[in-house]
Order: C-alpha cells, then structure tokens, then sequence
C-alpha cells in the first residue's frame, strides 16, 4: 500500500477508573485473548502497510512487551517492519508528548525518513475492522487534503466523549466539535485519519512553531474550513473502549454470536501475540452458559455470561454472573461475582461477594497475596 501507518497509543482516559492504573488503554484485554491494539495492528497488516509505527507514553511496559515482535502482524520481512516510539530526551527537547500533534513533532524524522506518499493515523483503543485502501481510494477520489472515518453512534450514546462532525451532502466535514457539551448529531469521528506524508509535515511543523500541540483541535477543528476535510462513513461495527462502561460493553458485544462470526469467522483476520497454554480445563461440576473463557483457565463453578481471559481459576461452587474476569486471576470457592470486571492477578479470597449494578460496573481489585515478597 502507498501510505505508513501510524498508531497513537500512548494517552490515558481517567474514565478508565482503576484499570488504567497498570496499564494503557492500548493494552486493555479485549474478547478473551487479544489487546486493544491487536485491531489497529491487524487492520494495517490486512491492508498491507509494511511500515508502522506505535507511540506509547503512558504506562507502556505492558504494551510494550506485546509490542516486542512484529511476527505476529507480519510486518515487513524484508522492507518496513513495526516501530516503538517512546518520549526521548534530546538537547532540543526534554518534554513528554504534550499531546497527538507533539507526539507526531518530536518523530518527525520517522515521516521525513519514509517514502510513501500518504499517511493513515489511527488510535490504539479502537475495535474495528476495516481496509484502510477503501478510505485512501476515497480520499483520493474526493481530492480531500484529511479524510476522516466517521461513523453514527446508536441512540443514547454519550457522544460527549467523541469528536462530533457535521456533514454536507457531498461528504465533506462542515463542522467539528472535539468533545463537545451538547451535540448536535450523532455523527462521530472515529480517530481514523488519511493525509498526505508532505502536508502533515508542514502542518505538524506549523502547530509546533505555534506551540500547538494537538491534531484535533489545532488541525482539524482549526482548519475546518480552510482544508477540504472529508468523512468516510465507516458502516461496521466500531466500538472505542476508553471508558469503563464502554469497555464492559464492548467485550459483551462478543458474547453475540454475529459479532463473534464478523471478527473471527469472517476474512480478514484479527492478529494477536500467541502464548503456549493449554486448552481451558472444565472440571467436574463446571456449568458455563454463554460464555468465552480463554486457554490456561481452570473452571469448576458456575459462569454465566461472561468472558474469562487467560489463566483465570474459578473455585468450586463459585458463581460468576454478568462480569469479565482478566488474566491470570484466581477466585476461592464459594465465591459470588456479579456485574463486575476483576483486574488482573487478583486473588480473591473464598467465601467472598462482588456484585455490582447493570447499569454501573464495579471494578474489582484486591491485594495480591501470590506474588508479594
């Protein structure tokens, strides 16, 4: 493909609560055995774009030991490949990224050094699939200087947490409030952007001699008008997790047998770093009802309509309703858990009960007995 990619994953999200506290939002499990990330990834290497580069910042090591090969991606074998980019202190700059438009500033020389003619940029917490080349032909088609993937969020959605866009008959973004109080559609940018290599150049160097440091605002809201800002409308399923509600709901959505069919049956593929575990081991008593429970898990009580990421242990006569238990987690007997998400390595003691509400998920963490000195 004639563009590199690049990933934007090193922001944090408060709305996350306690499950930030350890890692990115990038690196957020998602569906029993894949990372956040591993959508973005999948969807560049589907696409055929050998060069790609992750900028991480906040919280990275997690993401950054999943990150440690390119193989499971197939990125360039012999041309191209993955790149990590972290904030680095130089004599010229000593400054974390202050925000997406800095962070594409202070790598600059990854852009100047490439020589495809056009850029996607996309963000690390999105789930999605899509062919980036249906939106580079489109882009080219409009004769647009920034395409934008934008898609309608369902009714009753916050959109409070989006960028909100209004579009003219012809495609093109007339409007673009960033996170606004009150929209005035439901028309949304999902963080997918197509531009080309040189004009992103001089606008990133533009915002930086203007201390202007962030893509939404100081590029896109800024030169609505200016630019011709087009929005490819993204029709499949897309979901951003960056908020616990979104996230909880976003892995129950893969409890759904047609989104399951739509990422995993159906070509292309979504890529993931493969650990060597055994397959899940249900012993005898073990009731699973419409659930996902992911290879390393031991399960000897009841689970209901959840997902079991890797490694998880469910006690004898435990209950586990409604809720999404993280890797490596080990639940006593007797245990109740309803409406929750349970953090990874978390031992929770037998004879204990985590209920949370519908409507507002509990967030479990507790002190981790098996590995503390």
């Amino acid at each position: 493909m004639r563009a590199i990619g690049i990933v934007l994953a090193g922001g944090n999200s408060k709305r996350m609560r306690e499950l930030s506290n350890k890692r990115a939002i990038s690196a957020m499990p998602v569906a029993g055995s894949y990372r956040s990330i591993d959508f973005a990834l999948s969807n560049m290497s589907n696409s055929h774009i050998q060069n790609v580069a992750v900028f991480t910042q906040y919280n990275s090591r997690s993401l950054n030991e999943h990150l440690s090969s390119s193989k499971w991606w197939d990125f360039g074998r012999k041309q191209g490949g993955l790149y990590v980019f972290t904030p680095t202190i130089t004599a010229e700059n000593s400054d974390w990224y202050r925000g997406t438009a800095d962070a594409l500033y202070q790598n600059l020389a990854f852009l100047k050094n490439s020589h495809e003619p056009y850029v996607v940029i996309t963000s690390g917490d999105g789930i999605y699939k899509l062919d980036y080349n249906t939106v580079l032909e489109y882009h080219i088609e409009k004769k647009a200087d920034i395409t934008v993937v934008c898609t309608k969020l369902p009714e009753g959605e916050d959109i409070t947490r989006y960028g909100n866009v209004a579009i003219n008959g012809d495609g093109r973004i007339t409007e673009f409030e960033e996170k606004p109080v009150a929209a005035a559609g439901n028309a949304v940018s999902c963080g997918i952007y197509v531009i080309r290599r040189r004009q992103l150049i001089e606008l990133i160097e533009r915002c930086a001699a203007e201390d202007r440091v962030d893509f939404v605002r100081d590029i896109l809201v800024r030169y609505k008008n200016l630019k011709r800002i087009y929005a490819y409308r993204l029709n499949t399923y897309w979901s951003n997790i960056a908020s616990v509600d979104s996230y909880y709901r976003t892995n129950m959505d893969f409890l759904k047998p047609e989104v399951r069919r739509y990422f995993f049956k159906e070509y292309p593929d979504v890529y993931s770093k493969v650990d060597d575990l055994p397959p899940a081991k249900y012993n005898p008593g073990a009731l699973v009802r419409n659930s996902l429970i992911s290879s390393g898990s031991i399960i000897n009580g009841t689970v209901e309509n959840s997902i079991l990421f890797k490694k998880a242990y469910v006690g004898n006569n435990c209950v586990i309703k409604n809720s999404i238990i993280l890797n490596d987690v080990y639940i006593g007997d007797n245990t109740v858990i309803e409406n929750c998400i349970v953090e990874s390595r978390d031992t929770i003691r037998a004879n204990t009960t985590y209920i949370g509400e519908p409507g507002k998920i509990r967030v479990v963490v507790e002190k981790n007995e098996r590995y503390t000195l």
